[in-house]
């Protein structure tokens, strides 16, 4: 079992940069992989970046790639997604989810956080 927990997101103007942290606690913890996922009103959930548990592999979308970079610290159990250049169009509640499957796909992952706010204004 795994509890995560995002923090870190907030209204930025269009240019700006915010770094998103997931902290995820139970005692294998560590063991998960960690994905972000994102969802904008009226829209599906979709990838954004993934990161297997030991920071081995990492999947970014291409729709992000350039601006956005994600990692974890493993000695504090926690995930970081940093957002730059940011855009009114990344604006939405992003998830961080772990699983032990390492997957860009949403179905794959079992544990979700609760989500946190990202909005972007023009």
């Amino acid at each position: 079992q795994v509890q995560l927990v995002e923090s870190g997101g907030d209204l930025v103007q269009a240019g700006g940069s915010l770094r998103l942290s997931c902290a995820a606690s139970g005692r294998t913890a560590i063991t998960y992989n960690m994905g972000w996922f994102r969802q904008a009103p009226g829209k599906e959930r979709e990838f954004v970046a993934a990161i297997r548990w030991n920071g081995g592999s990492i999947s970014v979308a291409d729709s992000v790639k350039d601006r956005f970079t994600i990692s974890r610290d493993n000695a504090k159990n926690t995930v970081y997604l940093q957002m730059n250049r940011l855009k009114p169009e990344d604006t939405a509640v992003y998830y961080c989810a772990a699983d032990r499957v390492f997957s860009t796909r949403a179905t794959t992952y079992s544990f979700w956080g609760q989500g946190t706010q990202v909005t972007v204004s023009s």
